[in-house]
């Protein structure tokens, strides 16, 4: 495949065949991945900033075997924008493994009911909403539009995940305040280590986990720190979340991590440093399997 001139085709993740030394509880959820491709069948949008390597259904697949997960959900990339037919044929193909999260068109009524009850029988539990691209962090969040959103996605018990630096956002859990549905934030509130755990906006993404208003996705540490594995400048985040909610945090891997300028990270080594970071077995537990089924409507795994 060849990549668009302005969308460089990005590094690949890790080929080697290698399970993790952890062993994850019975019915374990990886909460953020994405699939992409296969672009002869899925292409990709013209206007997208990376050009990933097919990373397909079959190959996540086989990652999750590897790493002994059970089920997953589907993240919409924002290389596909609006069009989430390579999420919904996966769902499609593995309706009780599966969730998703799409990506639907900025305008409110772009989309009508019928459509959202579609999504949601197709195994759609929220809409991702990516603020890093499109926002300016000194206009402020448009936090009108994503009431609107939240309003539509209500009737069907949808959360709307966000995709933004929270640390661009001091008065986060004020601008959050009363808001109609539950927030989810993607890597850890995309807060880079560096500005450290008293930031404003990160003590704002703490206070909404306090609250029961939002819940944190501990993934991609590689993308907001400054070094490799194990991310020990992660840490510090990583121990306030679980301090200020440990049942509205849920982790994921964010295979085929896409855009990694570094290291590339093996998704073994993913799973072996949650383990470090939470050592109490219960907690993991949570983490991996229960908070997930609330999140994302999985029954049990016996069912």
């Amino acid at each position: 495949m060849t990549s668009h001139p302005s969308a460089p085709l990005c590094q690949a993740p890790d080929p080697e065949i290698r399970s993790p030394k952890i062993v994850f509880p019975s019915g374990a959820v990886d909460c953020h991945a994405h699939v992409c491709g296969p672009a002869s069948q899925f292409p990709y949008a013209q206007e997208r900033i990376y050009t990933p390597p097919d990373a397909t259904l079959e190959h996540y697949q086989a990652l999750l075997r590897m790493l002994r997960v059970d089920r997953a959900v589907l993240v919409q990339p924002s290389v596909y924008g609006t069009d989430n037919r390579a999420m919904l044929s996966a769902l499609k193909a593995h309706p009780k493994q599966l969730r998703g999260v799409a990506v639907i068109p900025n305008e409110v009524n772009a989309i009508d009911d019928a459509q959202l009850e579609q999504l949601h029988q197709a195994g759609v539990r929220g809409i991702r909403c990516n603020i890093v691209d499109v926002a300016d962090p000194s206009a402020g969040l448009p936090i009108q539009n994503l009431k609107d959103l939240a309003n539509r996605i209500k009737p069907f018990g949808w959360h709307l995940e966000l995709l933004m630096h929270v640390n661009e956002y001091p008065n986060l859990d004020k601008v959050f305040e009363n808001f109609p549905v539950d927030l989810v934030f993607g890597h850890f509130g995309y807060s880079y280590a560096k500005h450290g755990v008293k930031n404003e906006g990160f003590q704002g993404l703490l206070e909404l986990l306090k609250n029961e208003q939002a819940w944190v996705k501990m993934t991609g540490p590689y993308r907001i720190c400054d070094g490799d594995l194990p991310y020990a400048d992660m840490r510090p985040l990583n121990d306030a979340v679980i301090k200020a909610n440990p049942n509205r945090l849920v982790w994921g891997t964010d295979w085929p991590h896409v855009m990694v300028k570094k290291q590339m990270p093996h998704d073994a080594d993913l799973c072996d440093l949650l383990g470090s970071w939470v050592l109490d077995e219960n907690l993991r537990k949570s983490i991996l399997v229960d908070n997930p089924c609330i999140l994302y409507d999985f029954a049990a795994l016996n069912s």
